[in-house]
């Protein structure tokens, strides 16, 4: 799937979860800003949005995915309180932020 496509799409979703390398990076267009899947998500009608701004560790990833997921499922947590909880706890396992500190949260962050 290119950009061009997800913004043509129409979404009704909550939340789109980007998990792998550099999802939240884009690059900035003269007189358009800065265009990347984020904008593209975002213009298609998604809410929210979970995305990387580094290369990420598969392993640590695959961990604080499963947390988040794990927040927001079971545990009935706001999407923005999923992640930084997840990632308080990897933090604690590694205070390494390579690890965990690459997701970020854009978008509407109240329920």
């Amino acid at each position: 799937m290119r950009l061009r496509d997800i913004f043509n799409l129409k979404l009704a979703a909550d939340l789109v979860v980007l998990s792998a390398c550099q999802t939240g990076v884009g690059k900035d267009i003269k007189g358009e800003g800065i265009i990347g899947l984020t904008r593209g998500f975002m213009y298609a009608g998604s809410k929210r949005i979970v995305a990387s701004l580094w290369n990420v560790d598969d392993a640590a990833t695959a961990q604080l995915m499963g947390t988040f997921y794990r927040g927001m499922l079971k545990d009935k947590q706001t999407p923005a309180v999923a992640l930084r909880n997840a990632q308080l706890q990897a933090w604690q396992a590694n205070p390494d932020p390579r690890l965990w500190a690459a997701f970020t949260f854009q978008g509407e962050w109240r329920p």
